[in-house]
């Protein structure tokens, strides 16, 4: 027992100063660890404006909420979109029209031919002869490009012009 006695009174003091570094290390490490707790209670403060737990749950059911309504005016919207885009396709935006002499003697380019037409080729086509006595205007319809009467080559030549519009 005294060789024991001899051995830790001799080794003593390299003990206490292990122990004296790892207590002093120990208490770096918990100065270090309190630094950051305290950063990090201070942003979780400002982040819930001082208020706790039950601000941040209702918070978060807000947020849904809002999100439920946003989704719901989204689709409103989406219908709506929808629907305006179904009537721009009916509405009649491609017109192209043609000027000409249609009878070939001494005059101005005083007929001419009108196409109107929407994207689905569907619409009518307006021709006016005119000469010296007269004036005549004819209207033919067209449904997807097709007519049942019989068209001029002025007409045909407007419908072509009308559908190569954007």
């Amino acid at each position: 027992m005294s060789e024991l006695n001899e051995i830790i009174s001799e080794y003593l003091s390299a003990f206490i100063m292990g122990f004296a570094g790892v207590i002093i290390l120990m208490a770096i490490m918990m100065i270090v660890q309190g630094a950051r707790l305290r950063r990090m209670r201070s942003r979780y403060e400002a982040m819930m404006g001082g208020n706790g737990i039950e601000d941040l749950e209702n918070l978060l059911v807000n947020l849904k909420n809002q999100g439920d309504m946003l989704e719901e005016v989204q689709l409103e919207q989406k219908t709506l979109l929808e629907a305006a885009h179904t009537k721009m396709r009916g509405m009649k935006s491609k017109v192209a029209m043609k000027r000409y002499n249609a009878f070939g003697e001494r005059g101005n380019d005083l007929s001419f031919s009108l196409a109107i037409l929407d994207d689905n080729h569907s619409g009518i086509v307006l021709s006016s002869l005119h000469n010296r006595e007269n004036s005549y205007i004819y209207a033919k319809p067209i449904e997807q490009g097709e007519t049942p009467y019989a068209l001029s080559p002025e007409e045909k030549e407007v419908i072509a012009l009308a559908l190569q519009q954007i």
